[in-house]
């Protein structure tokens, strides 16, 4: 097995790298939950985590309990929470530790979000200057990335869309906040920006970027973007990060095709559900009940899964009418087969919904010995 870097802009316990993991994992493996330690539900976060990779990727992952964990371990991840805790809980032995499994090429790390913000020479306070209003800047990184010749701080979610109205791309940073921080780097070290759903894996020799995003190369406001699906020598990505020259369009490696993320799988099932007949329209809101339950997972806590089931209801109680408000005899046996469905999984809650959206169009359901009816 080649030991790699790999460096997830997010989606790291979500369908969208189900596929990249599959293709790195081994064993032992452990998980270290350092970024979220100071959250209440540590525990929780991490056996979501596991129970993800046990169920989508079959690798048998234990939260690392102490530093001979780490040094047996042939396969390191880490994820989301705050970089600066991180770096402080790794401070000494465990720096020390993943460096000699880096440096010696024992270890496959996979490092995701926050703790992907840890692997340059420098890194991104995100919590500090996003949400407490500290002003920009950087502290210390961990440059485990330097043991590849590679001179850079890792910026993840570098395409993130949530401020809307304003700019949260570069990990909540924006373009403003970016472009004066890069005026304090030191000379020759560059930014390496990573996409949301977005995997750049680094190996001895070769680069390959994939997912459904971008790797950026950014120099002083200057970017070369690189696609999913391109794979590059590791010199080369050394020449872009020293500014010598661009890069030429390669068709690199087909791209993999990897799930959509939860929102895009939505939308389009909104559309497929407003422009359906009633059997569309039921399979409409199916697809959408089975990705929630396929993201449920999902360790991230801005992936839209309460948003996914307010629509959900919505387009529940919408088929649940007609022009006249009369109730759609033909599509409710498909609707509480959906229910059904939930509450086989032990989603009790979303089947709850399903049955007071239904109430809110005019249907009362009632479980009885003999199954579901309604009036």
């Amino acid at each position: 097995m080649r030991q790699l870097m790999v460096i997830m802009g997010s989606g790291e316990t979500s369908p969208t790298m189900v596929n990249v993991h599959k293709d790195v994992a081994c064993g032992p493996a452990v998980l270290l939950d350092t970024p979220y330690a100071f959250q209440e539900n540590v525990a929780d976060i991490s056996a979501r985590a596991c129970a993800y990779f046990a169920r989508s990727v079959g690798l048998e992952v234990e939260v690392a309990s102490g530093l001979a964990d780490l040094r047996s371990a042939r396969w390191v991840f880490s994820g989301p929470g705050s970089p600066t805790y991180a770096l402080r809980g790794w401070s000494g032995a465990v720096a020390s530790v993943l460096r000699d499994l880096v440096r010696g090429r024992e270890a496959t790390l996979v490092f995701a979000s926050a703790a992907a913000c840890t692997l340059g020479r420098f890194a991104v306070p995100v919590y500090e200057i996003y949400k407490v209003g500290a002003d920009p800047h950087w502290v210390g990184g961990l440059d485990l990335l330097g043991e590849y010749g590679l001179d850079v701080v890792v910026i993840p979610h570098y395409d993130n869309a949530e401020g809307g109205t304003h700019d949260t791309r570069y990990s909540y940073l924006g373009e403003r906040r970016l472009r004066g921080m890069e005026r304090e780097l030191p000379p020759g070290t560059a930014v390496l920006g990573v996409d949301e759903h977005t995997a750049v894996l680094i190996g001895e020799r070769v680069v390959e970027v994939r997912g459904r995003g971008c790797m950026t190369v950014r120099r002083q406001g200057v970017s070369t973007v690189v696609p999913a699906g391109v794979v590059m020598e590791l010199g080369e990505l050394r020449g872009l990060l020293r500014g010598e020259g661009g890069r030429e369009s390669a068709p690199g490696r087909p791209v993999v095709a990897e799930s959509l993320p939860l929102k895009d799988v939505v939308v389009s099932a909104r559309r497929r559900f407003e422009g359906g007949d009633s059997r569309e329209r039921v399979e409409a809101i199916l697809a959408v009940e089975a990705a929630v339950a396929e993201w449920g997972a999902d360790t991230e806590e801005d992936e839209g899964g309460e948003w996914a089931r307010a629509i959900m209801r919505t387009m529940v109680v919408q088929l649940g009418r007609d022009g006249d408000g009369r109730v759609l005899e033909a599509v409710l046996p498909g609707l509480v087969e959906v229910r059904q469905e939930l509450r086989r999984r032990g989603l009790y809650g979303l089947a709850d919904q399903v049955r007071a959206a239904l109430a809110a169009g005019g249907v009362e359901l009632r479980d009885t010995p003999d199954g579901t009816v309604w009036a």
